[in-house]
């Protein structure tokens, strides 16, 4: 859900077809090659998601994480809930996507009930609930196609779910990394995160209720920590966005803390997406 400043957001938004030499959301741009499977770098995220819970104590649950309004248990219950609703949305169980968010009035009420379901139960039943969850998921991703549909927002792909669940993983676990002062690692799952915030940018401007320049394409140029770059979208994009992967990310997911990120934008459509690019719904 990834909301910034309340709870709301349910996940990505529906993206074109994200296979290997197709189209990749409407920015004209192309899919990035995957070096591995999109359900193994969820799998790994989910890992090192609960390496993190595993290094809290007891006082950390309780604090305030960098999501205002949130505390660390708040962030778990909320993937928790979420895992449950993804697992039904690829079983047709009864609280998949659609019968779960139209329960409540605004998307907000949802992820609020989420939080509230973990209120009260101690560190331990809220990671064996959100491990429940996350494994159910994994194992039901397994067994679909890859381009496999799933009614998920206004519907994806299989194997975009998979980094659709990844990247809200990586930045509920950036909000307690961030409110702890942990290091935030860079590792290359990070490159399908970059490549769903491109492919969802007009969607992102639709919500912010931005009107996009005509005729202009963006293309992402990005450098890892190691050097290895990245290019997402078009070869003769009209605009073009430089800078770090992990701040790219960040912007992506409106994790941003106010320290001014490396990321260039030259072109109208680029520096929209510096200001509104919105990986979830």
């Amino acid at each position: 859900m990834c909301h910034r400043g309340g709870r709301g957001g349910t996940g990505a938004a529906g993206v074109g077809r994200s296979a290997q030499g197709r189209r990749l959301g409407r920015n004209g741009g192309d899919a990035v090659t995957p070096e591995r499977p999109e359900a193994a770098d969820l799998a790994d995220e989910q890992r090192d998601f609960a390496a993190l819970l595993a290094t809290l104590g007891e006082p950390d649950w309780r604090r305030p994480s960098a999501a205002p309004g949130w505390t660390v248990a708040d962030q778990v219950a909320h993937l928790a809930d979420t895992e449950e609703v993804a697992a039904d949305t690829l079983a047709g169980g009864p609280r998949a996507f659609a019968e779960a968010v139209s329960a409540y009035a605004t998307a907000e009420d949802f992820t609020a009930a989420g939080c509230r379901r973990g209120e009260g139960l101690p560190p331990g039943e809220l990671t064996a609930w959100w491990d429940r969850a996350a494994t159910r998921t994994r194992r039901l991703l397994a067994e679909r196609a890859p381009e496999d549909r799933v009614a998920w927002g206004f519907g994806m792909p299989s194997k975009t779910f998979a980094t659709a669940r990844l990247m809200e993983h990586w930045a509920h676990g950036l909000d307690i990394r961030d409110a702890l002062d942990l290091p935030v690692e860079e590792p290359a799952r990070l490159r399908g995160i970059a490549a769903l915030g491109h492919a969802t940018l007009r969607y992102a401007l639709a919500r912010a209720r931005v009107q996009p320049p005509q005729g202009r394409t963006l293309r992402l140029e990005l450098t890892a920590r190691d050097g290895t770059g990245l290019s997402i979208g078009p070869p003769d994009a009209s605009d073009v966005l430089n800078g770090s992967l992990l701040d790219w990310c960040r912007a992506a997911t409106r994790r941003v803390r106010g320290a001014p990120l490396a990321l260039q934008a030259d072109g109208p459509l680029a520096e929209l997406a510096l200001l509104h690019a919105r990986a979830y719904l």
